[in-house]
């Protein structure tokens, strides 16, 4: 019997794709940087189908490409081509399956679209924190087998730290339930940690239960001008002693960046009305009345403005003028689409050195060279995206300049969307012979024939 058929003994045959008109989406990157094909997408629609379609993968020897929204950016949810592949799509098992208001958890599955959750947390009067700019198409699983960050990070912390328990099938077609829901565990090692960004080369997450948190009451945006990225660091400083914990999301952004969404996307505007070299977007979230936040705001942005911190700024009136902010901010990676990318971080203390550092090397090499450097500076995540056009050719110098750059500091050349394809083979230069050896044994003890999302990560 052919594949497309045992496959679809177990999900039904319209959840088995083979026609090159429906299978197309599913064999490359969003970017369109990777594509090829595969042997098929199939569709499950449980965790019990997941584990009939990995048993029967295994033992046929065929590789597994485990995919949620595919909106990653280094190649790691589509096939690489070198092996027979499967597409395992998680997109129908999108379900909620508990939101408990009094513990503080959702239990939804890997296919949930993480704007769904959002709002269904939102409707129970409670917050899921992890907000992305694909959030309307990137899923669950994929949020947490890349350990996604987003914008609040500098308060909530990165996917992983919102993930109390995980169902994963493993490479033998075994499921692991882990779905608990408790916040303290210490009976041995904290398996779940083993399949949080691993990109799914270790096992599918198929569920998970994650922490909500309290809904604010009030939040304040502003926008603020600076000379300089060090003047921003100086002005998360500042905010932090004033606002403490409430500053939920601190986003740096240059000049040209915010040019490039002003000539994208219709019916941005301009928030100030003087240019300025460097911005800042600013949230803060708190209990109680959003007209007191925003005098309170209003007071400690004065004080900045007074010091000389900041150089102008505006603070969002309504909701609507917040999200025109958060429009430019989130624009940003499709108004400069076609460059060389880079997702690196930095101790929030050397972000200036990395964007000054990096910004000579590569002027003192390409005269024409634009770099596009925004991202959430109070966790030290900086996007460094290198134009114009022209440079892609350039990649590998242009990567060997930031990645060397970024390793002088002491950083990462990946802080939230993982290894996937683009990174596979720069990660070990970066990381020690121990760290590539535990790496390595790792996969071996749970997938020894390989068949996890091969060709990624290691």
């Amino acid at each position: 019997m052919s594949l497309p058929r045992l496959l679809g003994d177990i999900v039904g045959a319209g959840n088995v794709l083979t026609e090159a008109r429906d299978t197309a989406p599913y064999f490359t990157d969003w970017r369109r940087q990777y594509s090829a094909a595969a042997e098929c997408v199939v569709r499950p629609g449980s965790t019990a189908e997941v584990a009939r379609i990995v048993a029967l993968c295994r033992d046929q020897g065929l590789a597994i490409v485990p995919q949620g929204g595919n909106t990653g950016l280094s190649g790691g949810s589509v096939p690489t081509g070198k092996q027979r592949e499967v597409v395992l799509a998680l997109g129908r098992m999108n379900r909620i399956r508990s939101l408990d208001a009094l513990d503080d958890t959702a239990t939804v599955e890997a296919g949930c679209v993480l704007a769904q959750l959002q709002q269904a947390a939102d409707a129970a009067g409670r917050l899921f924190p992890l907000s992305l700019a694909a959030e309307g198409s990137c899923q669950i699983g994929g949020n947490l087998s890349t350990n996604a960050g987003g914008v609040n990070v500098l308060r909530y912390g990165t996917a992983r730290e919102q993930v109390l328990g995980l169902e994963v099938v493993l490479p033998d077609g075994r499921v692991w339930d882990g779905l608990r829901a408790l916040r303290k565990d210490n009976t041995g090692y904290d398996l779940k940690q083993l399949f949080l960004g691993a990109e799914g080369t270790l096992g599918i997450i198929t569920a998970a239960v994650l922490r909500l948190h309290p809904k604010p009451s009030a939040t304040a945006t502003a926008w603020l001008a600076v000379r300089e990225p060090r003047a921003a660091v100086e002005l998360l400083a500042f905010l932090r002693e004033r606002l403490g914990e409430r500053i939920s999301a601190f986003e740096l952004m240059s000049r040209l960046c915010v040019e490039a969404v002003l000539g994208f996307a219709p019916g941005t505007r301009d928030p100030l009305r003087e240019q300025h070299p460097w911005y800042v977007l600013v949230e803060v979230a708190d209990s109680g009345a959003s007209a007191e936040l925003r005098e309170r705001c209003e007071r400690v942005l004065g004080d900045a403005l007074e010091r000389g911190i900041a150089r102008d700024a505006v603070l969002a009136q309504s909701g609507e003028q917040a999200r025109a902010l958060w429009r430019i901010r989130e624009a940003i990676p499709e108004a400069q689409f076609t460059n060389v990318k880079h997702d690196v971080s930095v101790a929030v203390s050397r972000v200036p050195e990395f964007i000054e550092r990096a910004g000579q090397r590569l002027a003192a090499r390409y005269a024409d060279v634009r770099p596009y450097a925004f991202g959430h500076v109070g966790d030290g995540n900086i996007h460094y995206n290198v134009g114009p056009e022209r440079l892609v050719a350039e990649r590998p110098a242009v990567n060997r300049i930031v990645y060397d750059t970024v390793a002088e500091l002491g950083g990462s050349i990946s802080a939230e969307h993982g290894l996937g394809q683009l990174k596979r083979d720069e990660i070990r230069s970066h990381k020690s012979a121990l760290e590539l050896e535990l790496m390595r044994l790792l996969k071996q003890a749970l997938d020894p024939q390989g068949l996890m999302n091969p060709g990624k990560v290691l």
